[in-house]
């Protein structure tokens, strides 16, 4: 794994190495998870995680290098209120220099420097389309008070912006994917119904999907079924 150093000229073909390392990462969970190591090596941080945002719920820890990480979103997301959640909202990045002395936030800083955690800098994920809408947050964390300069925080943001296009990358192929695995467990449902039932593929598709809305069931869930019992839900 390419490690970055960002006070050398060779930062920027550093950067580089890391999309195409990125962009080559076989899946999402792979991908959250050599953000987060090159953030460990790239910035002046002991621990690193990925939060995403998500509709109707509260919000989702991706990736943790730590579980002191996954404490600390959760001490936020259980209260939906702290720089992770107020970054979700506004996508803006917060720079925490002492939760020992931070007053924005007072419980959550005390708890989390109880911890053991001083130092946080929380850095929007976005994507191009919607550049001041957050998609997720890449958490850095010290425990050292003042640990994150301005060279820190300018390279958070460059990490931010490759992670944000290669997580997106990902988990449009993991859906691409998804997608093409349902049509083929639809299609075979239906050839299935087609030779039972002596029917067309129109009016086999027809009875899938009357099954799938009286039973409040995905389409691939009930093709599943079928395949795996003979039997429809």
């Amino acid at each position: 794994m390419t490690t970055i150093d960002p006070t050398r000229d060779e930062a920027a073909s550093s950067f580089a190495r890391l999309a195409l390392e990125l962009h080559d990462a076989p899946g999402v969970d792979e991908t959250l998870d050599a953000v987060v190591q090159y953030a460990l090596q790239a910035l002046s941080c002991s621990y690193a995680g990925v939060a995403f945002s998500a509709r109707g719920s509260r919000g989702e820890v991706a990736a943790v290098t730590d579980p002191v990480v996954a404490e600390v979103y959760e001490l936020q997301l259980s209260q939906q209120d702290g720089p992770l959640v107020t970054v979700l909202r506004q996508g803006t990045p917060i720079l925490i220099r002492d939760t020992g002395a931070d007053d924005r936030w007072p419980e959550w800083a005390a708890k989390v420097a109880a911890l053991g955690v001083r130092s946080v800098l929380d850095v929007p994920l976005a994507t191009g389309r919607e550049p001041r809408k957050a998609v997720g947050v890449l958490g850095l964390y010290s425990p050292k008070p003042d640990a994150f300069r301005d060279d820190d925080v300018a390279v958070a943001h460059i990490l931010a912006r490759h992670a944000s296009v290669a997580i997106a990358s990902a988990r449009q192929e993991a859906a691409l994917a998804q997608a093409i695995d349902a049509r083929k467990l639809v299609g075979q449902a239906m050839g299935i119904l087609m030779e039972r039932f002596d029917i067309d593929a129109d009016r086999a598709f027809a009875v899938l999907k009357r099954y799938s809305q009286d039973t409040n069931t995905k389409l691939r869930d009930v093709a599943q079924q079928l395949i795996d019992t003979r039997k429809l839900p």
